[in-house]
């Protein structure tokens, strides 16, 4: 297990140990109430092994927390189910991670996107998708399909066309100047965004590099509607459903469109890093 998904149990454990504290009893004592071996609290309680929806639901009886016990299956849920590591999701190829996702996109209404390095999938050219792609396989080891899974990315951005889908991109400026293959590949990856400005559905924001701490998180995110969002890691995905932590990351997307420009600042800033990227190739 990663070290971010331990981390995940044993804040959830934390929780557990807090609600029998607070009902004033003991490991032992809860043990018995619940049905188990009193180790199995301990392990439990520190992030060792996780406990059955029904050790759930008998611990919090046992604590007259019994309002608690949905919220408490659920991050269970998303601590033990929602955590996948990419090495073994991806054991049959990027393609297949493609092809796994696009039905939430097919169902999503509103996305919101923030990514902080590389432009985001729905925006990428064929060039720049096999390049990015490239890279995962080199650093993970993967199965080299980076041909069919870009043919299948690409296949999932006519969600942009179709339907009555919405999209907000707030991509930190770096994600613009971020190399991902040659100078060519970079140029037609910056056409391809200005194209995407033009549709009626779609709204694209960077973050200025000078922008404020408020304006930058650890790490990129995908909100799908008000339901679900995602974090990607090196080596892990985090589908996060609890309904308390979407509402934080819907405030912080909302922080920083406040920093983002939008519009003809961004064509503005486009056509300059165009110029730029361009001068660097008449020095090679």
């Amino acid at each position: 297990m990663t070290s971010s998904a331990q981390k995940a149990r044993q804040a959830f454990g934390n929780r557990l140990r807090e609600i029998r504290l607070d009902a004033g009893l003991s490991g032992r004592q809860l043990a018995v109430a619940v049905g188990i071996h009193f180790t199995k609290v301990s392990r439990v309680e520190h992030g060792g092994q996780s406990p059955t929806d029904a050790e759930i639901r008998a611990w919090c009886r046992a604590c007259n927390v019994e309002d608690q016990i949905p919220d408490l299956v659920a991050q269970a849920r998303t601590v033990d189910s929602l955590y996948r590591e990419w090495r073994k999701q991806a054991r049959g190829g990027l393609r297949r991670l493609q092809d796994d996702i696009q039905p939430l996109y097919e169902r999503t209404k509103l996305f919101r996107v923030h990514e902080h390095w590389s432009i985001p999938g729905l925006l990428q050219t064929a060039a720049y998708s096999v390049e990015s792609m490239a890279y995962w396989v080199r650093l993970l080891d993967l199965p080299d399909d980076r041909e069919a899974a870009t043919a299948a990315r690409l296949a999932r951005q006519r969600v942009l066309n179709e339907g009555d889908h919405r999209f907000v991109f707030l991509l930190a400026e770096q994600t613009l100047r971020t190399r991902v293959g040659s100078i060519e590949i970079m140029l037609e990856q910056l056409d391809r965004i200005l194209a995407a400005m033009s549709l009626p559905n779609v709204s694209i924001g960077i973050i200025p590099s000078d922008a404020g701490l408020g304006a930058h998180t650890q790490t990129a995110f995908w909100i799908f509607d008000d339901s679900l969002v995602k974090v990607e890691t090196l080596t892990a995905a985090v589908d996060i459903t609890r309904e308390e932590e979407i509402h934080i990351y819907m405030t912080v997307f909302e922080q920083m469109a406040q920093w983002a420009t939008f519009g003809d600042s961004v064509r503005a800033l486009i056509l300059q890093l165009k110029r730029e990227f361009l001068q660097q190739a008449a020095t090679l």
